[in-house]
C-alpha cells in the first residue's frame, strides 16, 4: 500500500487520471425539493456516472495507479455490486483481467452488469463468509492486485473528485451531505470540502440497520455491527475502515440515521418528482432531508446522490408506496 495520508493534491491528480473514463456528472436543483426539505439543495447526480455510481472514480484511480508490470496479473475486488462493476469497467479499459467477489444476494442488475464487462465473478454468503479473506486468498493465488472497496488511499482520492466537481460548480455551500458505507466517499469528499471551504459542515447518512459509523463516532473507536439487513445494499459495510474512520472523525460533524421506509419514500419522490432513478443507498441524503433529520441551521446544501443501480422489481415495490 502507498502512503496512507490522502492530500488535496492527491485528489487533484486523481481527477486527471480518471477523466478519460469517469464523467463530470450534473448538479440538479428542484424547487419542489427545496420547499419540501426547507433547504436550497444541489444534487450531485452520480446516478448518471459511468457504471451508474460514484465507484468508477475510485476504481479507475486505483487500476490506473497499478504499476504497468503488475497489470497483466489482474485485479481482484470484493463488493456488493457498484465497486465490482466499476473495477470491471476500469480493468477492461486498462486491458487487465478482473475477478470480483460478490455476495449471492447482490442485486441481479449489478451482478449482470459486472459480468457483461468480461469479469470473473466468485460468489459468497455475506452472513457466513468473510469477503475480504476470500479476496485476499484469490489475490495471493493468482498474484493479482487486491482493490478494496473503500479503505485505500487510491480509492479515497478517486472518490474525492466527486466533491471537487461539486464545489467547483457550487462553491458557496453551507453543508455537504454524503452517504456513508465504509467511508471512502465521505473521506475523500471531506478532504476536498475542508480544503476549499474550511467552514463547511459535513453530514453523513447511514441506514438505521447499518449504523456502524454512527456508533463508532459516539464511542471514539471503530465499532463493528452484524451484517446489516437494509434495502440500502451499498451501505451494508459492518465497520468503517482503518484509514477512513480517522478522516471522518476529523472532518465530519454528525452522522444521521434513516429508516428503510424513509429511504423508499425518497426513492419514490426522486423518481416521480425529479424524474431521476436513484438506488436506495444513493437516496439516504435526500431521505434525511425529507424526514427532517438533518441538523438545524443549514441553508445551501449539497447532496451526493451516489448511484442509480436498482433492480426493476425492487423499484416496482417502492412505487407502490402510498
Amino acid at each position: 500500500m502507498p502512503g496512507t495520508e490522502v492530500t488535496f493534491e492527491d485528489i487533484l491528480d486523481a481527477g486527471e487520471r480518471i477523466r478519460h473514463i469517469a464523467k463530470r456528472t450534473p448538479v440538479l436543483t428542484s424547487r419542489g425539493f427545496n420547499e419540501r426539505s426547507g433547504y436550497t439543495a444541489f444534487l450531485k447526480c452520480e446516478n448518471f456516472q459511468t457504471g451508474g455510481a460514484f465507484k468508477i472514480r475510485g476504481a479507475t484511480n486505483f487500476v490506473f495507479s497499478i504499476p504497468p508490470a503488475d497489470l497483466p496479473r489482474g485485479v481482484v475486488a470484493f463488493s456488493s455490486g457498484n465497486h465490482a462493476q466499476a473495477v470491471a469497467i476500469a480493468a477492461r479499459a486498462a486491458g487487465c483481467p478482473a475477478t470480483l467477489v460478490m455476495p449471492t444476494d447482490a442485486p441481479r442488475s449489478k451482478m449482470e452488469a459486472t459480468r457483461a464487462q468480461g469479469a470473473t465473478i466468485v460468489t459468497y454468503d455475506r452472513f457466513k463468509e468473510d469477503r475480504a479473506a476470500i479476496g485476499a486468498r484469490i489475490s495471493a493465488e493468482i498474484g493479482a492486485t487486491l482493490a478494496p472497496p473503500f479503505d485505500h488511499p487510491w480509492i479515497i482520492a478517486g472518490q474525492g473528485t466527486t466533491a471537487l466537481e461539486l464545489l467547483h460548480e457550487v462553491p458557496d455551500l453551507d453543508a455537504l451531505v454524503v452517504p456513508i458505507g465504509g467511508g471512502g466517499l465521505m473521506s475523500g469528499c471531506s478532504i476536498v470540502a475542508k480544503h476549499l471551504r474550511p467552514g463547511i459542515r459535513l453530514i453523513g447518512v447511514e441506514p438505521e440497520a447499518g449504523n456502524d459509523v454512527f456508533l463508532s463516532l459516539a464511542a471514539g473507536r471503530v465499532i463493528e455491527v452484524a451484517p446489516p439487513e437494509t434495502i440500502a445494499d451499498g451501505l451494508r459495510t459492518p465497520a468503517p475502515g482503518r484509514l477512513t474512520f480517522p478522516i471522518i472523525q476529523r472532518n465530519v460533524e454528525d452522522v444521521v440515521l434513516v429508516s428503510d421506509d424513509e429511504i423508499r419514500a425518497a426513492v419514490k419522490y426522486l423518481l416521480t418528482r425529479l424524474k431521476i432513478l436513484v438506488e436506495p443507498s444513493g437516496a439516504v441524503g435526500p431521505a434525511a432531508a425529507l424526514a427532517g433529520k438533518l441538523p438545524a441551521g443549514l441553508g445551501r446544501v449539497g447532496f451526493v446522490i451516489s448511484g442509480g443501480n436498482v433492480d426493476l422489481e425492487v423499484l416496482g415495490s417502492f412505487c407502490k408506496l402510498p
